[in-house]
């Protein structure tokens, strides 16, 4: 019900401990309780994250192919009853009210905790307020605001506050935080903020907002502190081997000892190893990475619709499955004419499962996820992959971003941000400008149009897409436009593999944004339109939940919904 300060419904207290606690107020006065009541801060359902389930905002971008389906987001459906509306607001603010709890509460420790230790806990608390109502001010504007404990009766007729008031506050929590927290916790658990993660959550805001010099100043900040690092190979980064890697500024460390797993793994894993294959890289993405000549598809020369793994950034191979290569035992291949593939582990032919031409529901695009996706999804299909919330490239890519709005851009500039991570796709050094497709304009269009491929082909499958197509405002034009899969296998050997035109038909258009145009080969008979798209522009703004409408008179619902 509730927003969270007090109640999660009518009948829930949210400031009710775990069992394992004691009653608010008699707890917070030794370093344990306070450590404990810190720790469900970082439980894994205060954070969002795209693999959490198949019905999270990446899916509603133009990076996924959900069958021939569409979530509220994308379907343009999105009202105030929406569970998942619903489930993030009420996490939000009851992650929000348990913070300003142990705010409220840390002087009943003074007489047994240095001040020191108990600035720390303070600034993990401040920390982690920041970044909820961060979630909250980006996807629904001005909120309801409180950074002290609310009675049931005062939270009943609060009203929204300002969201750059709300933003003034966040900035100063970060900053609180930042000069607090230590910067490393030796050998413990990524899961703890720390003073590189407030100042590069501080920049992620300040982009979302467009306040430019701020965020430039934070990520630098958060660069300055020379903790971290890019992972040497993007393709072994996001498997559940690699822990706390030096990449990960922050995350929530996942574990299958602790049934803390990815959900819905099956979705993503291929047909012939047990899965559904059931949310799929779209085209869109597929065709969005650049040639190794820093070209796109459209105007390299180095690309061939007919072998189109060829020939691109290495993200995109390490990101989508390259046909007849090897996955998770069997070698991919949704050819139609491929009705046999070869089993790895037995070296015999069986049904291939992958092809469409077998499989009603075979990927219907032909293309799967390969990022962060091994033999450990498989068996009983739970993974222990670290969930990333913040890692070293954003903060790169946000300094990136914020200097060209500033119009601060210099090879120096480069370099730094967009380059190094770059010449990292490519497992070279930045300097090594002859080994990858380094960007050495100064002019601004073009370098913000390369920021906006980069973090496309870097971030894909990341949960960071729908968040940066609603701060473009690219959202109305990319997500009404509709989504196109393979035609059916019949139709598919007459029209495209007979002709020879197999994979692709012809190269597509990419346009001034960097985003694919699908539309013409649609027009010519050559691919099939699985699913209308809409996105209505009042979505840039989330609907307040029904329920919290209905409660708070003085609440008022954001236009359009």
């Amino acid at each position: 019900m509730l927003y969270g300060f007090i109640f999660l419904s009518s009948c829930n207290d949210l400031n009710l401990n775990p069992l394992s606690e004691g009653s608010s107020e008699s707890w917070y006065t030794n370093e344990s309780e306070i450590n404990m009541s810190l720790s469900d801060l970082y439980r894994m359902d205060f954070w969002r994250n795209d693999r959490l389930s198949g019905y999270e905002l990446e899916s509603s971008s133009d990076n996924v192919l959900g069958r021939a389906s569409v979530t509220p987001f994308s379907g343009g459906t999105l009202d105030g009853t929406d569970a998942l509306v619903n489930l993030w607001w009420s996490k939000a603010y009851t992650c929000i009210a348990h913070a300003n709890t142990i705010l409220s509460s840390l002087d009943r420790a003074k007489s047994s905790i240095p001040q020191t230790l108990l600035d720390q806990y303070a600034g993990e608390a401040k920390f982690i307020r920041a970044a909820q109502y961060s979630i909250l001010i980006f996807y629904w504007g001005d909120v309801v605001y409180s950074t002290t404990i609310t009675s049931l009766e005062e939270a009943f007729t609060l009203s929204k506050t300002n969201k750059r008031t709300i933003l003034k506050g966040i900035y100063d929590d970060f900053d609180f935080a930042a000069s607090k927290l230590p910067t490393t916790y030796g050998s413990s658990a990524n899961m703890r903020a720390t003073k590189g993660a407030a100042l590069a959550m501080k920049a992620r805001v300040a982009l979302f907002f467009g306040d430019w010099a701020i965020a430039r100043d934070a990520a630098k900040a958060c660069m300055d502190l020379n903790v971290y690092q890019l992972h040497p190979d993007y393709s072994t980064l996001f498997l559940s081997k690699t822990k706390n890697p030096s990449e990960l500024i922050f995350g929530i460390p996942r574990s299958t000892v602790l049934n803390e797993v990815i959900g819905d793994c099956k979705s993503y894993v291929t047909r012939n190893a047990g899965g559904f294959a059931g949310a799929c890289p779209s085209w869109e993405l597929f065709f969005s990475y650049l040639c190794t000549d820093g070209l796109p598809i459209d105007e390299s020369p180095l690309f061939n619709p007919r072998l189109p793994f060829k020939n691109r950034d290495p993200r995109c191979t390490a990101t989508i499955v390259e046909f007849g290569t090897p996955w998770l035992g069997f070698i991919y291949q949704p050819h139609p004419d491929s009705l046999k593939t070869l089993n790895l582990s037995t070296g015999l032919k069986v049904t291939n499962n992958d092809t469409r031409s077998n499989a009603q529901f075979a990927s219907y695009n032909g293309l799967v996820w390969k990022k962060g996706i091994d033999e450990d999804y498989l068996g009983d299909y739970k993974a222990e992959n670290e969930m990333f919330i913040m890692r070293y490239a954003d903060v790169l890519m946000m300094y990136a971003e914020a200097k060209t709005e500033l119009g601060e851009i210099d090879q120096a500039m480069l370099d730094a941000s967009i380059n190094k991570v770059r010449a990292r796709a490519y497992k070279v050094n930045v300097a090594d400008k002859a080994s990858y497709p380094a960007i050495t304009s100064t002019d601004k269009v073009t370098v913000r149009k390369a920021v906006r491929i980069e973090r496309r082909m870097e971030f894909a499958w990341e949960g960071r897409r729908y968040e940066d197509l609603i701060r473009w405002k690219m959202a109305e034009k990319v997500l009404n436009r509709n989504v196109y899969g393979m035609l059916d296998p019949a139709e598919l050997r007459a029209k495209v593999v007979t002709p020879g035109l197999w994979f692709f038909p012809q190269t597509p258009e990419i346009d001034d944004d960097g985003n694919v145009i699908l539309e013409p080969l649609y027009n010519a008979g050559l691919i099939k339109l699985l699913v209308i798209r809409n996105f209505p522009t009042y979505q840039y703004l989330m609907p307040i939940p029904t329920k919290e409408i209905q409660i708070n008179t003085n609440l008022k619902q954001n236009p359009g919904y």
